[in-house]
């Protein structure tokens, strides 16, 4: 099974791929979590809101492994602890699917790329730079993992 993350947006700080990057290569083997970056559409084009998101979910749709599981992130999705991560993650190897964790872009997901998820997760209540997305979602990916292993990089 692989974890994709697949984002909204390129041309992101250094840091944010310095982070994203860190937790990737902790992650295992078997367990591989790649990001790929989808072109965000110019604001400045003068399309509504809509065509916008409806043009990126195209680019998303393109970029998705086939038939994988679909998990978006969301501020109304389900909020999961650590542990429920682990379990999701668990879940997740347990159907042998790859999955796809995708972020939207600075307006979200268009309604059809919502409809088409599996399910929806959020990372917090706070609003967060969309940039701080990618290395905190790989971060919670890595930490899922290692509570599944009894790895002592997670404490309660």
């Amino acid at each position: 099974m692989k974890l994709c993350i697949v984002a909204v947006g390129h041309r992101m700080p250094a840091w944010v791929q310095a982070g994203f990057d860190e937790f990737a290569r902790r992650m295992p083997r078997e367990l591989p979590l790649q990001l790929v970056e989808v072109k965000a559409e110019p604001r400045t084009s003068g399309k509504t809101v809509d065509a916008m998101m409806a043009a990126e979910a195209a680019r998303i749709e393109a970029v998705l492994p086939p038939r994988c599981r679909r998990v978006i992130l969301d501020e109304r999705g389900a909020d999961l602890s650590t542990l429920a991560l682990a379990q999701r993650l668990e879940s997740w190897q347990g159907e042998g699917q790859d999955v796809a964790l995708i972020i939207g872009g600075p307006d979200g997901l268009s309604p059809a790329l919502k409809a088409s998820a599996h399910e929806a997760i959020r990372l917090s209540s706070l609003t967060l730079p969309h940039a701080l997305v990618r290395p905190l979602l790989a971060e919670a990916l890595y930490r899922a993992w290692t509570v599944l292993r009894n790895h002592p990089y997670h404490r309660e």
